[in-house]
């Protein structure tokens, strides 16, 4: 049965079971990228899961998709992925999870599994969620900013597009310099409509941060607090304190009206306090406190601080520029993003549109530039990368920066750092150039609609920035995938394995169309006779790797697994289950690889050595032309030949968990493959500090990312008593696989491991197989049927 406070249903039972039911809500400061890319991946990771999960979206066209009464009564939990503000109280009673929308992006699965013993959520509004590990709640200082931000950006955008239009259309050159509207024209009251946008910008920041703080008695006080603070006359300055004042104000309100809130009151007082007794003390305090006290300082460092962002030209322009679009491109729409983009739109209102300028310009650098780098080097990315890509053209058009993220979750050494230096590239040239951007908001759409002045040397700005950008990405790219395979072919070398040599063409017998297969043996090092062989397709782009996605399955494929950051990190920071297992079954393993693997790979990569199936025995007289078919037989492979009859055991020794991990580091080693036997049981035990492996039904899979190896390497082996491994289900780990990856190999190769397992982990009739062979042969027999 589905419960409300207690622990939810797992599933995998006898079907009378309920299924799982999760609610979630998603929310960004913006409400454009962030919001809904995060609902997609939750939705994607539910429904892998078979969980029926409903996301209500609080965009910037409102909410959407929104959770009645019936939907919150039957949920057996609440995923919050926001950094705005959002009212938890229809949740009381509920499991709540509360997280930042980035989690929701980057590790959806990761959530679903912790919202199941998450905190329950009290009328009283106590915190719903204790900071999951791995994972952050936003600040309440950093979600109030961003909530009257989210509330602002369309009183800045209507003001800015309508002045701008109005300019553009009825404005006329005057001779001192500018356009002049005529004052009785239709144009001037479009203008002045604008102008109120604007005005009304600074008291909306200022009482929505209040609000998030304080709640609705708050929104009052920080309101009126945020129009004096716009309204430079009440404490003679000329040209008020601006945002500066305004997020000053709001936070000042909605702090003052929480103290306000704890002062205990005769009980006939208290219906009278949130409408007539709190707005009106709080207002008071705050505007008399305000004109009296803080106005002066405050207007005094926005107006030398205007002034001085005025004045800037050539060097300090193009030094601000860069500053700007490094704090841009950093965390596309993150903290840092938004406080850049937050400085920029503030400054429209009074006049300086230059620094919003180099924003602007920055702002479709990134997704421009890793969708331009998708185009550049296609064999560098999986074809889902390249769709990706495409679309990150798309969303780099509108100015939404989030369109990288996919590319930065997957490989944040090589994409950041190319983004910043793009990023930085475009700010400093339209700083150079004197750009101006009349609303806040980037990208090639912004000329367009004609709030931008300079429009050449903005797409000249973006231009650059995208091209640096995708020239460094590929660049980056291309040299860590060289160390990468170099590093797996010194192994080889050092080793003393057998290199692959051409002998002949076969007859299509590969993996590819007919006729192209080309039959490839191993020599030995001392140059002996053949040490082995294999067949596959030359004409196949993605060679071997694709072969090893068409044994696991294509048609089930989950782009998000990549998307969502897990490529990224590898499994080795991710806790593992069986949910977890079945995500990566579902995976497009050929798709993980094939982007790193080609026709164009020189022999001697982990392509062309580890990804093979074995077509001869080992000292065979192998001539052109002779079919695999004729070929001896040779023990199968398993798992891309990582998993082999050496590190497999029917009967581990070892009783406890640390000790079995220390076995199976020694089993590994028999392969020559680990270079350092303690480093790697460290690994594999700091990896279980920060959670089990044990995944149930007697299964265990400890895993290390760590250079303690050299290649790819799994071991499998047996306990009879069974080990105590800390499984959700209380079993004891009978079967144990260990799996050891390189730092430079582990983004592709613990996912693809992971998902060639667990097809056949959750069959009971391969796991009763593997738990009855006799010896390691018939053990090895068993897992060839993983692939």
């Amino acid at each position: 049965m589905t419960t409300t406070a207690g622990p939810p249903p797992t599933g995998g039972g006898d079907g009378e079971r309920q299924r799982l039911r999760l609610l979630a809500v998603t929310a960004c400061p913006t409400g454009i990228a962030h919001t809904y890319m995060a609902a997609e991946k939750l939705a994607q990771a539910a429904e892998s899961r078979g969980i029926d999960m409903k996301v209500e979206t609080q965009g910037s066209i409102g909410a959407e998709n929104v959770l009645d009464d019936n939907d919150v009564s039957t949920a057996d939990g609440v995923i919050v992925a926001a950094d705005k503000d959002v009212d938890l109280s229809r949740f009381v009673g509920k499991r709540v999870l509360v997280v930042g929308v980035a989690e929701g992006i980057r590790h959806p699965e990761r959530l679903i599994e912790q919202v199941r013993s998450a905190p329950v959520h009290t009328a009283a509004g106590a915190a719903a969620a204790a900071t999951p590990s791995g994972s952050r709640e936003r600040s309440v200082a950093y979600k109030a900013l961003m909530n009257g931000v989210s509330y602002m950006i369309p009183f800045v955008v209507v003001g800015g597009l309508l002045i701008a239009i109005s300019l553009s259309l009825g404005g006329h050159p005057d001779p001192s310099g500018g356009l002049v509207i005529p004052k009785d024209s239709f144009w001037m009251d479009v203008n002045n409509i604008g102008v109120i946008g604007f005005t009304l910008m600074v008291p909306i920041l200022s009482g929505y941060i209040a609000y998030a703080i304080g709640d609705r008695p708050a929104l009052v006080p920080g309101m009126i607090g945020g129009w004096i603070a716009n309204t430079g006359s009440l404490y003679d300055s000329k040209a008020g304190a601006g945002f500066i004042g305004a997020i000053v104000t709001g936070f000042l309100a909605g702090y003052l009206v929480l103290w306000i809130k704890k002062v205990k009151v005769p009980k006939f007082v208290q219906p009278i306090m949130p409408i007539i007794v709190i707005p009106i003390v709080a207002t008071t305090a705050l505007g008399l406190f305000f004109i009296y006290v803080i106005g002066k300082p405050i207007s005094w460092v926005f107006e030398h601080l205007t002034s001085w962002l005025g004045g800037m030209t050539g060097t300090s322009a193009i030094l601000l520029g860069t500053i700007l679009g490094l704090m841009i491109a950093f965390d596309m729409g993150g903290p840092v993003n938004k406080t850049a983009f937050l400085f920029g739109a503030g400054l429209i209102a009074t006049g300086n549109q230059a620094v919003m300028g180099m924003c602007a310009a920055a702002i479709p650098v990134m997704p421009l530039g890793q969708g331009l780098a998708t185009l550049m080097r296609q064999r560098l990315y999986t074809e889902q990368e390249r769709e990706t890509g495409l679309a990150s053209l798309f969303m780099g058009c509108f100015g939404i920066s989030e369109g990288a993220i996919p590319f930065a979750a997957a490989r944040p050494a090589q994409v950041i750092p190319a983004n910043m230096l793009g990023g930085a590239v475009a700010g400093a040239v339209a700083g150079l150039a004197g750009v101006k951007d009349a609303v806040p908001h980037g990208g090639p759409i912004v000329a367009v609609l004609g709030a931008v002045s300079g429009v050449p040397m903005f797409f000249v700005a973006v231009a650059i920035g995208t091209a640096v950008t995708a020239v460094t990405t590929v660049a980056l790219v291309d040299v860590s995938e060289r160390k990468r395979r170099g590093a797996l072919a010194g192994h080889r070398v050092g080793t003393g394995e057998p290199e692959p040599a051409l002998i002949g063409a076969g007859v299509g017998a590969g993996f590819g169309a007919p006729g192209t297969g080309v039959l490839v043996a191993e020599r030995a090092s001392h140059g002996g006779a053949a040490a082995g062989g294999v067949v596959w397709s030359a004409g196949s782009s993605a060679g071997p790797a694709a072969a090893v996605g068409a044994m696991v399955g294509d048609d089930s494929a989950d782009s998000g697994l990549v998307d969502s950051g897990l490529a990224d990190s590898g499994l080795a920071n991710a806790d593992l289950s069986k949910a977890d297992l079945a995500s990566a079954d579902s995976a497009d393993v050929g798709s993980v690889n094939a982007g790193s693997v080609d026709a164009e790979s020189a022999p001697g990569s982990d392509s062309d050595s580890d990804s093979r199936s074995p077509a001869t025995s080992p000292d065979p007289e192998i001539r052109p032309g002779i079919l695999p078919e004729a070929l001896p037989e040779v023990p199968p492979e398993v798992l891309s030949g990582y998993l082999t009859e050496q590190t497999v055991k029917v009967r581990l020794d070892a009783g406890d968990k640390e000790a079995v991990i220390r076995e199976m580091a020694g089993l590994l080693a028999r392969t020559g493959k680990v270079v350092d036997v303690e480093e790697l049981v460290a690994t594999a035990l700091r990896r279980e500090a920060q959670g089990t492996t044990g995944l149930g039904e007697e299964i265990a899979i400890p895993h290390a990312k760590t250079d303690a190896v050299s290649a790819p390497v799994v071991g499998f082996a047996r306990s009879a008593e069974g080990v105590e491994w800390g499984s959700l289900d209380g079993t004891k780990a009978r079967l144990v696989f260990m799996i050891a990856v390189p730092e430079a190999a582990a983004g592709d190769e613990h996912l693809r491991i992971l998902a060639l397992l667990s097809r056949k982990l959750m069959d009971a009739g391969f796991r009763e197989r593997l738990s009855t062979a006799e010896d390691e042969s018939a053990v090895l027999g068993v897992l060839s049927e993983v692939g």
